[in-house]
């Protein structure tokens, strides 16, 4: 029994390999989020909604992650992560195994880190991090997730450099293959960003460009390396036949004591050609901010707003109001109360048996897919997290 117990002792754990320089660990982890949620105006008649819903601050996740030493400060790392819905216990990103990451690299101190496979863009790296999505989740992001602040697209075929930090400065950059013979654009994913910390103060900014497959005739969906930001809003549904999406974001944070202040912007650029079913090209203004307060160190507050503006082929506003409380039972097990209120106006394009249509714009709080019937929605979570 003995025996039996130290098989199943909990990871990480670490394996030494046969040459004695060469020293590889590899580690288990993930996230388990669970939460009681009500929506009021959750559908096209106007109803509430009561339901469990999972993966409102973090995805659930498990995943496994890896190094090994080859000398001279030259490292191999690897990632494999799966993400995956609690309630009925599916994967999650496209029904993939490993649909949250998938990629093995080569690190070192002093010349950076070069990574090959499925991974998130650099803008999701360095700009997302110092916005509420970061420490709210799903319920402090964009409406529709029009800019990808709730790191809803993952890029497959990509090839990622992320710089050593000078001076508090770094930099990453990331190109990945469409793999279309003949047609090196078609399907191609690149992006670049940039970050600077100086003591309490961060900034960072950076430009993800996505392009869709080249067509003849009329496209009837989104196929790229990327998979895009269509998670069933009506803020963006209707426009998963663009030629690209380009989405460009700042974002600054500044820590004081207890204090955590937030900002930021981005700029979405939906590009339509004669292929797309929507007329011409939209766009999408975000700019947000938060506070976060410290009550002790194991209870934290918070407040965020996001004004969402269209233009080009649709003119619709969305406003959005976000709270949330969190307090820490343990360091691995987490207990929040999060909610959003969202009031939207003006026109909004939505998918048809024809295409698309012109519509009255309706409330549909972040990026969950309810679109209600009305300009109003409110959503509440109360939920548990807990991460090994």
């Amino acid at each position: 029994m003995k025996k039996l117990a130290l098989m199943l002792l909990p990871v990480p754990f670490t394996v030494l390999a046969p040459v004695a320089h060469a020293q590889s660990s590899v580690t288990l982890y993930g996230v388990i989020d669970e939460a009681f949620q009500f929506v009021h105006n959750a559908d096209a008649q106007g109803n509430n909604l009561y339901r469990m819903q999972g993966g409102n601050l973090q995805g659930s996740r498990w995943g496994l992650k890896g190094t090994e030493d080859l000398g001279g400060g030259l490292k191999a790392i690897f990632q494999l992560e799966s993400g995956f819905d609690i309630n009925s216990g599916t994967s999650q990103q496209g029904n993939r195994l490993f649909g949250r990451q998938a990629f093995v690299g080569l690190t070192h101190q002093q010349y950076g880190t070069l990574t090959l496979g499925r991974q998130y863009d650099p803008v999701v790296d360095m700009v997302q991090p110092l916005t509420a999505d970061n420490y709210w989740g799903s319920t402090f992001a964009t409406p529709g997730d029009v800019d990808n602040n709730d790191n809803s697209s993952r890029t497959n075929n990509a090839i990622k450099y992320l710089s050593p930090q000078f001076a508090g400065f770094q930099i990453e950059g990331m190109y990945a293959f469409g793999g279309v013979a003949g047609a090196t654009g078609s399907q191609q994913t690149w992006s670049a960003a940039a970050s600077y910390v100086t003591g309490p103060f961060s900034i960072a900014a950076g430009y993800v460009r996505m392009h869709n497959a080249n067509s003849t005739i009329p496209r009837t969906n989104w196929t790229s390396s990327s998979d895009g930001m269509f998670d069933g809003g009506f803020q963006n549904l209707a426009y998963e036949t663009a030629k690209w999406v380009g989405i460009g974001s700042v974002a600054v944070q500044y820590v004081a004591g207890p204090w955590t202040f937030g900002g930021r912007y981005s700029n979405a650029q939906y590009k339509a050609d004669a292929q797309s079913l929507f007329p011409s090209n939209q766009r999408y203004n975000v700019a947000g901010g938060f506070v976060n307060y410290a009550l002790t160190p194991a209870s934290l507050i918070g407040v965020g707003y996001t004004w969402t503006h269209s233009a080009g082929d649709t003119s619709a506003t969305y406003n959005q109001v976000s709270l949330g409380g969190d307090y820490n039972l343990s360091k691995r097990t987490d207990v929040y109360l999060v909610g959003a209120w969202q009031h939207a106006n003006g026109t909004q394009r939505v998918p048809s048996a024809t295409g698309s249509i012109l519509t009255t714009a309706v409330a549909s709080v972040a990026d969950y897919g309810l679109n209600g019937s009305s300009s109003s929605q409110i959503m509440v979570s109360l939920g548990i997290r807990h991460k090994f």
